[in-house]
């Protein structure tokens, strides 16, 4: 089981929703069109920039809003290896989990900066961050969400079940 998350930060601020995260213009578009237009509300480069693994570090209410899938399933597709903030809207939260992506809370990431280079020990509840040498004390998944996680999400979880059954 993976159990740790190890990436470049790109950190907002509090209360980003999913019309930040997902522009509503594009919501008709398939993921892989309308994933370029992720973040661009408040930061244009974010989806051209990216690189699989990063980790998006945020404020407060991270996903709040609409309870539409198209916003974590974007960051999905864009390659985001995890998800950390304060605390998350809960539907954005459970979303996130059932497409595969570890979203994490942590009350101090008002000391992680963008760029930074962080490690999430998820069954420890620790996120390292190695460019500053700290450590900061964050939520935990439970083993068996984080094999859901693991699995890719909720669909090939469930997959796995049938046929293992």
């Amino acid at each position: 089981m993976n159990n740790q998350v190890r990436g470049t930060v790109w950190k907002y601020g509090d209360n980003i929703n999913t019309d930040i995260i997902s522009p509503p213009q594009y919501m008709e578009l398939s993921i892989a069109d309308a994933a370029p237009y992720t973040m661009s509300a408040i930061d244009p480069d974010f989806a051209a920039k990216v690189q699989k693994g990063d980790i998006l570090v945020a404020g407060a209410n991270f996903g709040s809003g609409s309870s539409r899938e198209t916003s974590p399933l974007a960051l999905k597709y864009l390659g985001v290896g995890a998800i950390v903030a304060k605390y998350f809207a809960r539907i954005f939260y459970r979303n996130a989990i059932n497409l595969g992506i570890p979203v994490i809370e942590c009350s101090e990431v008002d000391k992680i900066n963008a760029q930074d280079v962080i490690e999430i020990d998820i069954e420890q509840g620790v996120i390292t961050n190695l460019t500053r040498n700290e450590s900061y004390g964050c939520s935990t998944i439970p083993p068996h969400i984080l094999s859901l996680i693991n699995d890719g999400g909720l669909v090939p979880y469930l997959k796995t079940i049938v046929k293992d059954s």
